[in-house]
């Protein structure tokens, strides 16, 4: 909802993406996934609970979470599942390294879009010592 990328760009975010709940809502659709944070990951003045509220569905939360905020927002009930887009490139292995409190690699931004395999294909597993 408050991702100014490129030429997107909306006055009044809350008041669409509430109507946008509103209106989705009848459809039964599986689930609402949101991403939290603008393009460059900081967070937005918006509040995603009422989404939450709106959309009679399953909520899938993503943008800037980390293991134990993604397990806070699914066990206060603010979200049914966490999304993780970045973590999943630097770290092929993630949930196993969620799972094991293994540290997290840090994805390179300056590959993203790049036309080749550097910085998708090329992080490494963790290997415990």
């Amino acid at each position: 909802p408050c991702n100014e990328f490129n030429d997107m760009h909306d006055s009044n975010p809350q008041a669409l993406f509430n109507h946008v709940c509103d209106t989705l809502r009848p459809f039964g659709l599986a689930y609402l996934h949101v991403m939290e944070r603008d393009a460059r990951g900081a967070a937005v003045p918006f509040d995603f609970g009422e989404l939450r509220r709106r959309f009679d569905g399953p909520y899938i939360a993503n943008g800037g979470y980390d293991k134990w905020r993604g397990n806070a927002a699914i066990a206060s009930g603010r979200a049914d599942c966490v999304a993780f887009g970045i973590p999943y490139i630097a770290n092929p292995d993630l949930v196993e390294r969620l799972r094991q409190d293994w540290p997290l690699a840090t994805a390179n931004r300056k590959t993203y879009y790049g036309g080749s395999d550097a910085g998708y294909t090329d992080y490494p597993p963790h290997v415990p010592a």
